[in-house]
């Protein structure tokens, strides 16, 4: 039996579905493999995991398909999706402790979300101007 691991990661609009499954390493981005997956600073972004997780890295495949937002909030939420499921496939405390200082948000969600739009305005905040005279 195969284990498979499915992880989520959420960033604005953003969600991205990470499934990880044995194999030599290879990791592919809505069927783009990473190595020429663009902007260049996005997949940084999301090799960040990878680079932290070592030799873990090469005994897994990471098929990530992420839809929604803006090029980063999408190599953000890949990016978080691919950090907790490596921390589930490898049942690993130290490397969940590795992700927690290297930067918190690999593993724990950003809960900000969009301010309702209100009457009076085109948007949460504008209001339309009044003049008196």
């Amino acid at each position: 039996m195969t284990r498979i691991v499915i992880a989520v990661g959420k960033k604005k609009s953003a969600i991205a579905r990470a499934v990880i499954k044995p194999g030599k390493g290879r990791v592919r981005i809505n069927n783009i493999p990473i190595e020429i997956y663009t902007p260049e600073m996005a997949r940084w972004k999301i090799m960040e995991p990878l680079l932290l997780a070592g030799d873990l890295r090469n005994k897994v495949d990471i098929y990530v398909n992420v839809k929604g937002g803006g090029w980063m909030g999408q190599a953000t939420a890949a990016r978080m999706a691919i950090a907790r499921g490596l921390v589930e496939w490898s049942q690993s405390e130290e490397l969940k402790k590795i992700y927690l200082e290297y930067d918190r948000s690999m593993l724990a969600g950003d809960p900000r979300r969009p301010e309702p739009k209100k009457p009076r305005g085109r948007s949460a905040r504008s209001k339309r101007q009044k003049s008196y005279r």
